[in-house]
């Protein structure tokens, strides 16, 4: 009883009304009484104007059962149910809440998202058990001081509001884990914000900012910097230190210059497109050691240097609309599964290359590095020793880039010198593309513990041999252009694997099996038959950030596929289903995402 006197600062009998006299209809009666169970009350999208008092009281009141003389039995006491900890009343219309807040100290979850808010009520402060507060898409211009006092939020949400500065004590929220502050108007970022220690992800995008503190890079457990479009100019040295990021997004901004990293050995990804970059020298590449995707499209730069083959681990690269004249051949040896080179004036690489794809044009730029130092002399011993018959197995390929390939040859069946060729040399990716092969060679199952990467493309392919099932290194497979409608449930001990092209094949349903490699992060399965995706099963796989389902036979996509949040790139185009109309299709994966939420059904 102490907590409901704490509440209404009186005898907690004197307090006690009927709950529901309040609530009209806007609030049944039985999802109250669930609540009162559940701890947890969904009033989403029933377009109320206010919160009815039975809500805020839900904690105080007698329940209306209690007072049509209902037995109740021993589970049901009312006395004895749970305390409310979280609280939806998001998609409605609400412009204001009342200090009636404070009865609800037991909230952990407060969602309020899509409403008509212009402030908060000062009375949040006495939320102490507070972890995670939505409050996006509403009319907030300013934030209450008081927001300071939730020492235990961990996650806070404010994007698409109307905020134009943060008040220095936030700093305090020494818990905070997740801020979005993405949309508002914002010109600054307060300095206390270095205080946040233990920020793991903040957005800032889609704002006025002009520059970053140099504080932020006390930040020390900061993963994911969003910083698109704004107008930054320059980025702080100090962000250089910040030693745990590997998500940094700077697009859409006013940079002349790209930032050094010399301590962000875990960087992942660098997203810098759409800015007015000039010059891409050595050392802004010799530390991103991690790095992934390095996203450079719509800048001003004129050349590439040699050191670009520093990177290692790089496997998509965008140079799209830059003013590149010519790219250095070594280029070829990165093992990238996408790069972007469309709108420069290239005159190294004739445009039917380019227009071919990426591994061709690697092929290409591999093709024209000069055989030099000791790889020529091995080339030419390897091949000295080789029957005249071996003479089509490209040795240098297996010897300098380790790769087998046997590609464009028309071939029914890859030939045993090819294997043979391989001897005792470690081969990480295999080249059989452009063939006529109707089953996956066999012997491959003699590289299972070395390949990671297979291409298999436009090929005669109807099934898939459990051969590839053992390739268990494998984390690239490249299998468009084929005949296949299944793939064999064995494949879900291809537990590295990480992206699979299914592109142009006979597919009618995303393959049960895809579901269950949780290691997944890129499905491409466009210009197939697929009718459904179960947005359930997909949601459990939270490494995957791309999937392409363009031109399919999706006649609806299921709301719940708004879900899977961890996708940033979702391709829906060419389908025949209504909604989501182009204009949201347009917008990009966070809109359509959104979209989708919105019409979960509560």
């Amino acid at each position: 009883m102490s907590r409901l006197k704490r509440i209404t600062g009186q005898d907690p009998r004197a307090g006690f009304k009927a709950a529901g006299r309040d609530c009209g209809t806007s609030v049944p009666q039985g999802l109250l009484k669930a609540a009162r169970k559940s701890g947890q009350l969904n009033l989403s999208g029933r377009n109320l104007s206010e919160v009815p008092q039975c809500v805020w009281r839900i904690n105080v009141d007698i329940p209306e059962e209690a007072n049509q003389n209902l037995s109740f039995g021993a589970t049901e006491r009312w006395w004895e149910q749970t305390d409310l900890t979280k609280l939806i009343i998001s998609n409605n219309k609400l412009q204001s809440l009342t200090d009636d807040l404070r009865l609800l100290p037991a909230l952990t979850v407060l969602d309020i998202h899509d409403n008509q808010l212009t402030s908060l009520p000062s009375a949040i402060r006495e939320l102490e058990n507070l972890q995670k507060l939505n409050v996006s898409h509403n009319k907030l211009k300013i934030l209450p001081e008081e927001i300071t006092n939730l020492r235990n939020l961990k996650c806070l949400y404010l994007q698409h509001n109307e905020l134009t500065c943060i008040s220095e004590g936030f700093g305090q929220l020494s818990n905070l884990e997740d801020l979005d502050l993405s949309n508002n108007r914002l010109t600054t970022v307060p300095a206390s914000f270095s205080s946040l220690s233990s920020l793991v992800r903040l957005n800032l995008s889609s704002n006025q900012l002009k520059s970053l503190p140099a504080e932020i890079n006390r930040m020390k457990r900061l993963k994911h910097l969003d910083c698109n479009s704004n107008l930054l100019e320059t980025i702080p040295p100090e962000l250089a230190g910040m030693e745990s990021l590997e998500l940094l997004y700077l697009r859409r901004n006013k940079l002349r210059f790209l930032p050094e990293f010399p301590s962000c050995s875990l960087l992942k990804e660098l997203h810098v497109g759409e800015n007015q970059i000039e010059m891409l020298e050595a050392e802004h590449l010799k530390h991103l050691n991690s790095i992934l995707v390095l996203d450079l499209r719509d800048n001003k730069l004129k050349s590439v240097p040699d050191e670009i083959t520093l990177l290692q681990s790089l496997e998509r690269l965008d140079l799209s609309n830059n003013d590149i004249s010519s790219l250095p051949y070594s280029l070829g040896n990165l093992h990238l599964k996408f790069l972007a080179l469309e709108g420069n004036p290239l005159r190294t690489i004739r445009r039917e290359i380019i227009n071919k794809g990426t591994q061709e044009v690697l092929k290409y730029l591999r093709s024209k590095i000069k055989d030099d130092g000791p790889s020529q002399s091995e080339s030419a011993a390897e091949t000295a020793m080789t029957l005249p018959s071996e003479s089509r197995v490209n040795i240098h390929a297996i010897i300098t880039l380790k790769i087998l390939d046997y590609s464009d040859k028309q071939a029914t069946l890859i030939p045993d010198e090819v294997f043979n060729a391989v001897k005792s040399n470690i081969i990480t990716s295999i080249n059989f593309s452009k063939n006529q092969l109707c089953e996956i060679p066999k012997r491959m199952v003699e590289l299972k513990e070395m390949v990671s990467d297979v291409n298999l493309s436009f090929n005669k392919l109807s099934f898939i041999s459990l051969e590839l099932c053992m390739l268990q290194k494998l984390t690239f497979l490249d299998l468009r252009n084929n005949f296949l409608n299944s793939l064999p449930e064995e494949m879900e001990s291809l537990v590295r694997l990480q992206t699979i092209n299914l592109s142009f094949n006979r597919f009618k349903m995303l393959p049960e099996v895809l579901y269950r490699i949780f290691t997944l992060e890129t499905i491409l399965i466009s210009n197939n038959q697929v009718g459904s995706v179960d947005p359930q099963k997909m949601k459990m796989m939270e490494n995957l950030t791309t999937l392409d389902l363009q031109n399919n036979d999706l006649l609806q996509i299921p709301p719940e596929l708004g879900n899977c949040v961890n996708l940033r790139t979702l391709l829906l185009d060419g389908n025949p289903f209504r909604v989501p109309r182009a204009a949201i299709l347009t917008k990009g994966t966070a809109a359509i995402l959104e979209y989708l939420r919105d019409r979960i059904p509560t």
